[in-house]
């Protein structure tokens, strides 16, 4: 069984509500959602009208060729959402996705490209390979970080 995790709450709250000029001095964009921007903490697409930070993110923070960061979006005021174990959230399964699986060296396993409504069954894949520590799910189009996927109660 796998855990889709969200990106943690308390890394964007200190922004919640502040003016845009404030927030373009820290290089973060704010746009409003066009009812398809996924938010990286509620992982849902943010509903139109509703404003959103686009900034960029370390999501592979690993000291090793494959250390990463890149765009996100993280509405204003976001609430973490942590789905059931073994649920992929409607933001991530309606989207085309490159799965990335890492070992504890935060080096790449193996990867594939699918379809989110297809996912389950190659989480469950590269899961089941004891080198693999942990997934990443970018969403395949923009390479955006989606979020961490590890084995349910780790």
């Amino acid at each position: 069984m796998f855990q889709i995790n969200p990106l943690p709450e308390s890394a964007f709250s200190h922004l919640y509500g502040l003016p845009d000029d404030e927030l373009a001095l820290r290089n973060i964009q704010v746009h409003v959602s066009d009812g398809g921007a996924p938010c990286r903490v509620s992982l849902t697409d943010l509903a139109e009208g509703q404003r959103v930070f686009l900034l960029n993110f370390e999501h592979q923070p690993g000291e090793t060729p494959y250390r990463s960061r890149h765009a996100i979006y993280v509405g204003d005021g976001a609430l973490e959402n942590r789905p059931a174990p073994g649920v992929v959230p409607p933001s991530i399964a309606s989207r085309l996705l490159s799965v990335r699986a890492f070992n504890a060296e935060h080096e790449i396993v193996d990867a594939d490209v699918i379809d989110g409504s297809e996912v389950t069954g190659l989480i469950s894949t590269f899961l089941g390979n004891a080198e693999v520590d942990y997934l990443h799910l970018h969403f395949a189009k923009r390479g955006c970080f989606a979020a961490k996927v590890t084995r349910a109660g780790a």
